[in-house]
Parts: C-alpha cells; sequence; structure tokens
C-alpha cells in the first residue's frame, strides 16, 4: 500500500554528495527526480474523476478501497483542491462520506471503470470472494422490489448524504443516507429537530426559540401503553400530517430501503418514548397501514441510533403482534424485508414459536400457533422449515419438538430484549374507533 508521503532525500541513511549537492539514497539513486515524479504523478491524476477507485484511510486509521461518488471544490483554495465523497466499498452505504486529499493514497488510483465491465467483475481493485459478497449484499439490500434500472435510479438519486448530523434533545446523531428534505434545505449540514414535534430548523438559535414557544413535551397522539419509563403514543398520520411528514424525513435519514410516503394519512404512527420529568423522548417508531388488504401489521420500523442494542427493536416488533392479537388478526410486516429485517423476524418468530412448543403438551397444528401467536401461517411455517423442526409423515406436515433441539435454537436465536406488559396496553383498534 502506498503512503502519502513522498520519499525526500537526506533521511534514512541517505547522504548529500560532495561533488554534485544532489540527495542520494543508500543505493546511491538519486532522490530528487523520484519525489518529481511523485509529485507529476500527483498532478496528472487530481482532481480525481468520479468513479475512481482509491485506497483511503478511515476513522480506524487503517486504509480502505473505496469508490469516489461525488466530488467539489474546496472554498477559499487553489482551484484544483476537491473534496470527495466516497463509498467504502467493503462497508455498507451508511458509511458513505466527504474525506479531504490528503486521507486518499494517490499512488494506489486505479482507472474509472466503466460501469457495465465493473458488474461483470472487472474491478480495478483485488477482492477476496467474500469482500465481493458483502459489496453485491451491501447494493441489493432492502430493495429486492427494484429492478436492474429502477436500482441505479435510486441509487443516483440518493447517493450522497445531503444531511450529515442531526441534533434531536440531547443526542447529535451522524445520518446514514440521504432524505429528501424540502429544496430551502439543500446546503445544510446540519439540522436541528424538535425532539417533540419534530419541526425542524436551520440554526440552533432558532431551535431554542422554538423550544420556548412549543408546548408539546410528547408525541401529538394518544399513550396507549406506559410501563416504569416507557410510554407508547399512536399518532394518526391524517391528524396529524405535519409530525408524520416530518417523522418520514426523519427516518429516511437511516433508512436506504423504505419509500417516503408524503400522504401519511393512510398510516398510523407508534412512537416509543423514554419518560422523564423533562417529557417524553422518542426512541423509536414503527408505521402500519390503517387498512391493509395484504394483513400487514408492520409498515416501516427503526429505531433510533443512540438506543440501538437496547432490545427496543425487539419490543417493537413484539408489539407491533400485540395489537394483532386486540384486533384479532393474523399479521406479517410488510415485503420485502430487508436482510436484517428477516434475521429480526426470524428471531422474533423463533423464540415466541419455540416458547410455546417448550411448555405445549401433546399435538398442536400451524393454525393452532398462528391463532395463538398472531403470526400469520405462511411466516410459521417458513421459520420452522429453516429450523428443520417440520417432517413430513403419513401425507401429511408434522412438528418435531425434541426439547434439547429447542433448547439449542432458543440459545442461538438469544434474548428477547423488553418484554410487552399487556395488561398496560390501553388501546381500540381503528376500525372500531372509526
Amino acid at each position: 500500500m502506498g503512503s502519502l508521503e513522498t520519499p525526500t532525500g537526506g533521511e534514512n541513511g541517505s547522504a548529500p554528495s560532495a561533488g554534485k549537492g544532489k540527495s542520494m539514497s543508500v543505493d546511491g539513486a538519486e532522490a530528487a527526480p523520484e519525489a518529481d515524479m511523485s509529485k507529476r504523478r500527483r498532478s496528472s491524476v487530481l482532481p480525481l474523476e468520479v468513479g475512481t477507485r482509491v485506497m483511503c484511510r478511515w476513522r480506524d486509521s487503517k486504509y480502505h478501497p473505496v469508490k469516489v461518488i461525488e466530488r467539489r471544490k474546496v472554498h477559499n483554495a487553489i482551484p484544483s483542491d476537491y473534496e470527495y465523497y466516497v463509498h467504502y466499498t467493503e462497508f455498507n452505504r451508511r458509511l458513505d462520506e466527504w474525506v479531504k486529499l490528503e486521507q486518499l493514497d494517490l499512488d494506489s488510483v486505479e482507472a474509472v471503470v466503466d460501469e457495465k465491465v465493473e458488474e461483470k467483475g472487472a474491478t480495478g481493485l483485488k477482492m477476496t470472494r467474500h469482500q465481493k459478497r458483502k459489496i453485491d449484499e451491501t447494493h441489493v439490500e432492502g430493495h429486492e422490489e427494484l429492478d436492474a434500472a429502477s436500482l441505479r435510479e435510486h441509487e443516483e438519486f440518493t447517493k450522497v448524504k445531503n444531511i450529515a448530523t442531526i441534533e434531536l434533545g440531547r443526542y447529535e446523531i451522524e445520518t446514514w443516507y440521504f432524505s429528501p428534505f424540502p429544496p430551502e434545505y439543500n446546503d445544510c449540514l446540519r439540522l436541528y429537530f424538535c425532539e417533540f414535534c419534530l419541526n425542524f430548523m436551520k440554526r440552533k438559535e432558532q431551535l431554542q426559540r422554538h423550544m420556548r414557544k412549543c408546548d408539546l413535551k410528547h408525541p401529538p397522539g394518544d399513550e396507549i401503553y406506559r410501563s416504569g419509563t416507557l410510554s407508547m403514543f399512536e399518532v394518526d398520520g391524517k391528524k396529524n400530517k405535519v409530525y408524520g411528514q416530518n417523522l418520514c424525513y426523519l427516518a429516511k435519514l437511516f433508512l436506504d430501503h423504505k419509500t417516503l410516503y408524503y400522504d401519511v394519512d393512510l398510516f398510523l404512527f407508534y412512537v416509543l418514548c423514554e419518560c422523564d420529568d423533562r417529557g417524553c423522548h422518542m426512541v423509536g417508531y414503527f408505521s402500519k397501514e390503517k387498512h391493509s388488504e395484504e394483513s400487514y401489521n408492520l409498515a416501516c420500523i427503526l429505531t433510533l441510533p443512540p438506543y440501538q442494542r437496547k432490545g427496543y427493536g425487539k419490543f417493537l416488533i413484539a408489539f407491533s403482534y400485540e395489537l394483532s392479537k386486540k384486533e384479532s388478526k393474523v399479521g406479517t410486516p410488510e415485503r420485502p424485508l430487508s436482510d436484517l429485517g428477516l434475521l429480526s423476524y426470524r428471531g422474533y418468530w423463533t423464540r415466541v414459536l419455540l416458547d410455546i412448543l417448550k411448555k405445549h403438551k401433546g399435538n398442536i397444528s400451524i393454525k393452532e400457533l398462528s391463532d395463538m401467536t398472531a403470526i400469520k401461517a405462511e411466516d410459521i411455517l417458513t421459520t420452522l422449515q429453516s429450523l428443520e423442526l417440520i417432517q413430513y409423515r403419513k401425507g401429511q406436515h408434522v412438528i418435531c419438538a425434541d426439547p434439547k433441539v429447542l433448547d439449542r435454537h432458543l440459545k442461538a436465536a438469544g434474548r428477547g430484549g423488553l418484554e410487552v406488559d399487556v395488561s398496560k396496553l390501553i388501546w381500540t383498534p381503528y376500525k372500531e374507533q372509526s
């Protein structure tokens, strides 16, 4: 791997020549022409073209392969000075960022590769099969519903993060993806959100003035659940249209694979909060259609980054099924699921189903499991098949529940996260409200 530093004379044992006054390296070769060559190479490749592949120094101080997605001129600098927006080809798009020239190893620059050739595997950088697979997964995750042309259009439109960071309550959060905020926010790298009404502003002073006037201390909806310091609010998109749209703008900063719905009238939003004496602070949310022909009980789900890995995502999934039970319906998440989404749901389905199978005495059918859990029969079948707990005997499918096998699968599925205390849920289904 090349270094950003160019070789210079007079170091590492090199000594000046008495006769000619030029720096000489240990083996006697002239160092100055070498430095000149490096300088010429540097000037010949700059500015880097969009599509160029190069090694870039990341936050771990190591160099990683990147692809230049976009470039922009640096203000108050010489005309050839640019910053570059890069995609780390080993990682998810959420880590894409603007980098300065000094972070790039110009000795590793590869020529711009034609996209059609690139798709056939003719990349400039050498990669292991594992790395290539990771790149492929990154490009398709969550976009299974898009054909190749639509996927390219989506990636072109959303290729550069427009907002770098947001302030929400006491947290400053780095964003992951592009979100289509109104045009007047195009020049903003940071936005300031009111954590209660979700209005967003360009400057801290605007937020401070807003907070003095905003009388909300929780999401603008009905509190349908409270257990300890956790509360869940149901927000009707039709009654609270601006809040619903702002929530979608906010969520899109952390979700790559979801379409932004401007028509929020058709959705209910379930906003999970941690409560203290200052108010109810948003942790995450899920949305669902008011009327779903496909029995979807969840359209979109997000736990905000400061609250991730604390069991809130599992709580939101479990809560969506508790609502389905109250409706006396079976439910399933909206398709397509991303790879990570499928893992989360498969973990939930596994824990719920195997817990029942462990405790149940005698035979039990898929239909009975579905009635008990509100999980769709197809999801139960695919989950049990993936665990190899379904056998075909005497012309019918039979669930084989060996206790040791169940324990092994339950251990692999991990902990269930925070539990929903159903006794604390006070809720009327939307159809009955109407």
